[in-house]
């Protein structure tokens, strides 16, 4: 690497290690995820949250028009991002109620589908319920698409919801989210050929994590090489100033640090994003697994404020203090021990650790 660029890299990196720090004690609001139901129509192999059809406990329309109105008196809604997720947030009867009270409250909003039971209709509804940005889940060509979400005729609905929303307008950003896997990164070329003739915005392709339902199918897990080849191709596309990022994990060393995304790693759980779960009970990352220890409220009895201003101390402190094998890394300023969701918090390591890798070289 360029010396000058490493020493700009690791001046930059220095920076916001300090401004990591300040954040531990002076969190921003930044993101707010409302998981609206596990219930989903797919069934993915990689499933963070494990849904699909499975038992949902969820809050009822009033007791979100509540949660809404509580949250905007204190908070200012222009500083931060009203992100609706699920499992399948469009299964919910009443999610265009609830998004229409949100839009009349003045928040900003923006979701994630996996795009299959959007049509002209749905479309039409999330541009007037004030739906600003979308992310839509295509992993993989059509095959390896249906396969890794076990659901047949998957991707010629979700590329059809992609075509709808288009064909509306009037949103902010259209993105595709793409999560590769050992058995479809050979397909990033042939996806990116579609991708650049539709009309969306940008294309953000990350790796399956090692968490949820991926832990139980290692076969799909990603070697070392395989996020080189991906993170070489991102690069590569990104130098063309194409619209193409990798997502928010993992620390990826001098080579890769603002190459493969507009900024340098920062777990955001607990310091910039907070949760609020289906049956109201407030974490930081949806990612992270599902453990009492995380819970740090319940929005039926806890105002949200309080807990974000008051509690999340698990999380506004490195991860590199609970594990023995970053206490002498060189990087331990900058990663800060990695991401929490695909931290081993049994065995106190992370699970995805690029250090001595080809991705490092």
């Amino acid at each position: 690497m360029n010396p000058d660029l490493k020493t700009l890299k690791t001046d930059q990196l220095k920076q916001l290690a300090e401004y990591r720090q300040k954040l531990y004690s002076h969190p921003v609001l930044k993101f707010l995820f409302l998981e609206l139901t596990l219930k989903c129509n797919e069934h993915c192999l990689h499933c963070g949250s494990k849904c699909g059809d499975v038992p949902s406990n969820e809050l009822t329309l009033e007791q979100y028009k509540k949660i809404l109105t509580d949250i905007a008196g204190d908070f200012d809604l222009r500083t931060f991002d009203l992100c609706i997720t699920g499992g399948e947030p469009l299964l919910r009867k009443d999610f265009f109620d609830i998004m229409a009270f949100a839009k009349d409250l003045g928040y900003l909003w923006g979701m994630t589908s996996n795009g299959t039971l959007i049509d002209r209709e749905k479309a039409r509804l999330l541009r007037e319920t004030g739906m600003k940005t979308i992310s839509v889940s295509i992993d993989g060509l059509e095959e390896s698409h249906d396969t890794f979400r076990q659901t047949a005729g998957g991707f010629r609905k979700a590329m059809k919801g992609i075509e709808c929303l288009i064909a509306e307008g009037g949103f902010k950003a259209i993105q595709v989210t793409t999560v590769i896997n050992h058995t479809n990164i050979n397909e990033l070329d042939s996806l990116y050929k579609i991708f650049c003739d539709m009309d969306i915005d940008s294309w953000r392709v990350i790796g399956v994590e090692p968490m949820g339902r991926a832990l139980e199918h290692p076969e799909l897990l990603m070697t070392n090489e395989d996020h080189k080849r991906l993170f070489d191709f991102i690069r590569e596309k990104r130098m063309e100033d194409m619209p193409v990022t990798y997502g928010c994990s993992h620390f990826l060393g001098y080579k890769y640090e603002r190459e493969v995304r507009d900024c340098y790693f920062l777990c955001n759980a607990g310091i910039y994003t907070a949760s609020i779960m289906c049956n109201g009970d407030i974490t930081a990352c949806l990612d992270i697994e599902r453990r009492p220890e995380f819970i740090q409220g319940n929005i039926l009895k806890d105002r949200f404020r309080d807990v974000w201003e008051n509690h999340f101390d698990l999380f506004r402190r490195g991860l590199d203090e609970s594990s023995e094998e970053c206490t002498s890394c060189e990087y331990r300023d900058f990663c800060a021990g990695g991401a929490h969701h695909s931290f081993d918090y049994d065995r106190g390591r992370q699970r995805i650790c690029f250090k001595n890798t080809a991705v490092f070289d």
